[in-house]
């Protein structure tokens, strides 16, 4: 099998609850982990969408965004749960102090803001979500990168997906 699954979601575009709704219905599949990048530019949508779908999965806490302290971690059912903002990262091997190859062990769920700052430092992902502003909505495009993010997009029904 290639690195690369080639379907994806035609990007579509959202307004605030159709993004929330969309990440409420994938964070059912995640229950064995995952890595979930997220790109794009500030107020796109990524923190909205990393919020609901961790909401979604059971954290309790409140739900902070990792964007001063670059990571935030949960546990929702047993499943360990990291949340990453590395928009304030010059160069990957700035992310050594967060010990990732600990924390990616087993079975676990990453979700990564700004993965292109973290460069080879991060797990490769299973499903790229691109996000984008247009207008008062948000463009997305979602990019399974392997089988188990493909099979996340075929559960959920999307159109494009294996």
């Amino acid at each position: 099998m290639s690195s690369r699954v080639k379907t994806e979601l035609d990007e579509t575009e959202l307004d605030e609850a159709g993004l929330v709704a969309l990440a409420q219905r994938l964070a059912p599949l995640l229950g064995d982990g995952g890595v979930i990048h997220l790109h794009g530019d500030l107020g796109a949508g990524k923190t909205t969408f990393a919020r609901a779908l961790l909401g979604a999965l059971g954290v309790g806490a409140r739900i902070k965004s990792p964007t001063y302290s670059l990571i935030e971690s949960y546990e929702a059912n047993s499943l360990p749960i990291h949340h990453l903002d590395l928009y304030r990262i010059a160069a990957p091997d700035e992310l050594e102090f967060l010990g990732l190859s600990d924390l990616a062990a087993g079975r676990f769920l990453l979700l990564a803001e700004w993965p292109e700052r973290g460069g080879d430092a991060l797990p490769a992902p299973d499903l790229v979500a691109h996000l984008a502003h247009a207008g008062p909505r948000r463009r997305l495009r979602l990019e399974p990168r392997t089988a188990r993010g493909a099979d996340w997009l075929g559960i959920l029904g999307v159109r494009g997906a294996a």
